[in-house]
Order: structure tokens, then sequence, then C-alpha cells
């Protein structure tokens, strides 16, 4: 028993480890690609066209008055010319809705609303008595959720290009211009797009738009930064380029409208409604039998503001995993599903094995080993083995990570900052992956307890740099 307990964590870990070896390499092929392709592209030529497609921007506001302002000033400074932004007050208990209607100088007009997809009341709708901001609205609502808020958002949109976005982000002023650019030239129906989402915290902000990158000088979103690295230029640009992505960050994504409302908008039944809606309508166009795409944009477009205290972070990933659960658990169909192709032969059993069940394996095995070494059992040395090995690959796919930023977009200039990100990859595996663990283990209980809270995040807002 002892040897095939063994042997299986040795293979969990070769594989875990081998599949991001994989990936890095089909990342690193999409990533030259794009970029090389992306030399000959003249972004403002695409602003200028009669022919670009009108976009509807979507943003759920709850108790955001400490950056709300900002935040829609930097959505109107966006280059984009066919474009409505859409701001969906979810009956916040602050001062969020008065400071938008203050701001920029709003007032309730008459509008007809076509329920698409279901939503909570709407209370009003709002246009603003200035020229200089025609492109927005606000729409006020009965709280419902961001889910509830998101398809309020689809129900008011006029266009069949929709963008999701969390309203405290930073979005590069050319991000929409280039989030749509597979929308024009893929020959397979694009569904959806999405981008690299990247850590705010001690960047320089003025009047909502990024003016300097900085690596943040806290440590937990700096164990962040790592993070978010590893998983878009290294995970999501190797899935996408597979046709294999499952996940879209509720963050920035763009959607196809008719097929999202296609399969009902977005579930107010899950914590994960970002990841449901992108799997739910990569379902739907595989049971239709539609060529399509789930492209991924590897530029640095979106800017947020990360956790900066493990509280509030432990809050955010324990809602992660509760959503990758219900997600897996209400698709389960798909898995090994020959239907699906290369969804559920791959990324969904991937998903299971590597996502969802990956911190509870780790547990059982820690506590494995240290039993072998309780009792005294000759194999206890796998154990340093398979933890010397797991630590030095965990640290080279980090500094890849880091090789892979610093060879393509290169946002962090400073000798000092590299070196810090070095540094933080290095202790991570000590200090950050066991919390992150621990996380998903909770996670994973407070869903089998039924908990549905999505749990409070609180922000400082984006302070000028010093």
């Amino acid at each position: 028993m002892v040897q095939y307990l063994n042997t299986f964590f040795l293979l969990y870990g070769l594989f875990i480890t081998l599949s991001y070896v994989v990936l890095a390499f089909i990342s690193a092929a999409g990533l030259y690609q794009y970029i090389w392709a992306n030399r000959f592209v003249h972004y403002e030529n695409l602003l200028s066209t009669e022919n670009a497609p009108s976009l509807s921007l979507i943003a759920p506001a709850y108790n955001e008055e400490k950056t709300i302002v900002e935040n829609i000033r930097s959505l109107l400074s966006l280059h984009y010319n066919n474009l409505e932004i859409i701001i969906v007050n979810d009956g916040s208990k602050d001062l969020t809705f008065q400071k938008v209607v203050d701001a920029y100088e709003m007032t309730k007009v008459p509008f007809y609303i076509r329920e698409a997809v279901h939503s909570k009341p709407i209370r009003g709708i709002y246009k603003s008595t200035n020229p200089a901001y025609s492109k927005l609205i606000l729409v006020d609502k009965v709280n419902g959720g961001k889910a509830d808020a998101l398809n309020a958002g689809i129900n008011i949109s006029s266009f069949d290009i929709i963008t999701c976005i969390d309203v405290d982000c930073i979005l590069e002023q050319d991000g929409l211009l280039k989030m749509v650019k597979p929308f024009l030239e893929s020959r397979e129906q694009v569904i959806a797009v999405g981008g690299v989402i990247r850590i705010a915290n001690s960047c320089e902000i003025e009047d909502g738009r990024l003016i300097k990158t900085h690596i943040p000088e806290e440590m937990v979103p700096r164990f962040q930064v790592i993070e978010y690295l590893r998983a878009f230029l290294m995970g999501r640009m190797g899935w996408s380029r597979m046709n294999a992505l499952l996940l879209i960050s509720g963050a920035l994504g763009m959607f196809d409208k008719r097929i999202a409302i296609a399969v009902g908008g977005y579930n107010h039944d899950t914590v994960g409604e970002d990841m449901e809606l992108v799997v739910r309508m990569r379902r739907y166009m595989a049971d239709n039998k539609k060529p399509y795409r789930v492209v991924y944009i590897p530029d640095p477009l979106c800017w947020t503001e990360a956790p900066s205290d493990y509280k509030v972070l432990g809050r955010q990933r324990n809602r992660w995993m509760r959503g990758t659960m219900e997600t897996l658990w209400t698709h389960r169909k798909m898995f090994m599903n020959p239907r699906y192709g290369i969804l559920g032969f791959l990324s969904f059993p991937y998903w299971m094995l590597f996502e969802w069940l990956a911190p509870l394996i780790e547990a059982v095995g820690l506590l494995y080993f240290l039993t072998l070494i309780l009792f005294g059992f000759d194999q206890w040395y796998l154990f340093i083995i398979l933890s010397g090995t797991v630590y030095f690959a965990s640290i080279a796919i980090s500094f890849l990570a880091l090789l892979f930023e610093e060879f393509t977009y290169h946002q962090y200039q400073s000798k000092r900052e590299t070196l810090l990100l070095i540094l933080t990859a290095m202790i991570e595996p000590f200090v950050f992956h066991p919390r992150s663990s621990w996380w998903g283990i909770k996670g994973n209980i407070d869903k089998i307890r039924g908990q549905k809270s999505w749990g409070e995040m609180t922000r400082a807002g984006f302070a000028k740099k010093k």
C-alpha cells in the first residue's frame, strides 16, 4: 500500500510539473506569433474606420464610493468611437450612486428595457445633461449581486458585442481596440475574448489613467504579481492557443451578446459566474456543432487593485475555489465526453485534478509523508526528495514567467524591482503557497457546508504615488 501511495504522489508531482512545462512551450510559441503579427497592426486605423463594431461596456458597481468617479473617468478616456459605457449601481448602500449623479451631471430618463435575460428590478436609467458624457449610462437597480448586475447591463445594452469589466479596473486606452480585433479577423466565430490582468498596487495613476508601473510595495500583492504572470502569460496563453480555455477573468471579458443571451446570461446561483458563463457558451456551441473560438490577448490591457492583506485575499480565493467547484459540477457531463473534444478530454480533467483537487491532494500527501517520518518508515526520504523537486520546479516556472515578461512587455523596467520579483518568487513556496492551499481547502469545506456568500472585498483605492 505504501509503495502505491508513494508512486501516486510522485507521479502526480511529476505530471503537474510537466504540464506547466508543456504549457510554457505552447505559450511561448503563441506569444511570439502574437507579437510578430502585431508589429504590422495600426490600431489608429481601426479607431477611425466606420467598420469597427459597436461595443457596450458594462461595469457593475457596489459600494465603490472611494473610487467610482475616477474609475468612470478612466473608462470615458478609452480610445474607441462606437462605444456606450453602462455603469450598473447594484443597490449600493454607500454614496456610489449619488457621487456618479453629481460628478457626471446625470438625470433620470425614459428608457425601453428588453428583458433578454433575468435580473432584479431596475429603479431607473440615468444619462448626463453634459454632451461630453454622452457615452455614459447609469443604471440604478435593486441589489442582486455581480451576475445579476451584468445581466441588467446586457438588457440595457444596444450593441452585439459586450465588454464586462470590474469598475475598479484601469483599462489601457487602446485595450478595447486590441480586444475587438479577433472578432474581425478570425475565420471562425469568436464568442469571447479575454485579456491579461495586471496588479496596479503602487503604480502611478492620475485621472483614471496608468502613468507608470511599479511592483507593489507590500508583500501580499507582490506575491500576486508572480502568480498572475504565471497564470496569464504561461497558462491561459497556452490554453487559448489550443482553443481549450475554460476561463476568462471576470475583471475583463468581451463576449458575443447573442450567444450570451442564447445560453441565458450570467448564472445567479454561482459565485464563479465568469468561468461558468464561458463554459456554458462553449458547451452551447459544441452541442449545436458550430465552429468557434475563445481567444486570449496577452497584452497587459487591464490593471486592478489586488487585495493587500491575507484576510481579504483569503475570501477571494475561497470564492474562486467554490466557483470552480460549482462550474465543474454543473457541467460534469463534459468530463471525458467525446462530443466536447479537447475540452472534455483535456481541459476538464486538468481543472479537476490540478485546480480543484490540487490543494486536497497536497494536504493528504503532506500528512501521509509526515506519518511515514513519525513511524519510521524507510520511504520517508522520498518526502525530502519530492519536496525539493517541487520547490525547485516551482521557482523555475516562476523564473520562466518573469523571463516571458522581460522579453515581451517588460512592464517593470527598474533593476531593483526585477530583483525584488526574483526574491519574491524564491520565498513564495514557503510563505504564500501554503496559505493559498489552505484557502483552497477551506473553499472545498465551505462549499460542502453550503456557503454561498460572496465575501466582502475592501479596497484602498488608487492613491497618487509620491
